[in-house]
């Protein structure tokens, strides 16, 4: 569950192929008082580079938009300070967290662990009504319009609405 959080940071990755390392953008969505105050979004070269027929339907991104793209690792280096200290949210907490893992483990990073937290495992718990609890639905039930669904950004935009959302109208969610 999310906890009573009023700051953090939304973050959603999109990948080349099936393998996690493969991030080849990314969005993220800083909350602090839980209003919305800086985005970031940067395509990212793909480790390794290359493009899956089903991402690329999935995303519509492909190697050449990500040709001259800069590494994870210079990348990351833009995210860091807008994160630091503050806990992390996904809608598939599974696979952004998974990936990021990766991508720090290819290259050799050192990985805080922070704390991470998942939309959907929470709209499943609070939710239980909904059809199904794809990242656009729950968006839409929380009122968030998600267009451009699958580009990094306004996915890192829906979760971090559907997460404020649930704060401001859950107050009595409290960690496990």
């Amino acid at each position: 569950m999310i906890p009573q959080i009023t700051e953090f940071a939304a973050i959603d990755f999109e990948t080349a192929n099936q393998h996690r390392t493969s991030v080849c953008s990314v969005g993220i969505v800083i909350v602090k008082g839980l209003e919305i105050v800086d985005t970031f979004y940067s395509l990212i070269k793909p480790l390794p580079d290359f493009y899956s027929y089903f991402t690329t339907e999935i995303h519509g991104l492909t190697s050449k938009d990500t040709k001259y793209a800069p590494s994870f690792p210079a990348v990351w280096h833009k995210i860091a300070p807008k994160l630091t200290n503050l806990p992390l949210i996904a809608h598939n907490k599974t696979f952004d967290e998974g990936c990021l893992k990766s991508v720090f483990s290819e290259y050799k990073m050192n990985y805080e662990n922070p704390q991470f937290y998942c939309t959907c495992k929470t709209s499943k718990k609070l939710f239980k009504d909904l059809p199904n609890h794809q990242l656009q639905t729950v968006a839409q039930y929380c009122g968030h319009r998600l267009d451009h669904h699958h580009n990094a950004l306004e996915d890192a935009m829906a979760c971090a609405s559907i997460a404020i959302h649930i704060i401001k109208n859950l107050p009595l969610i409290t960690p496990k």
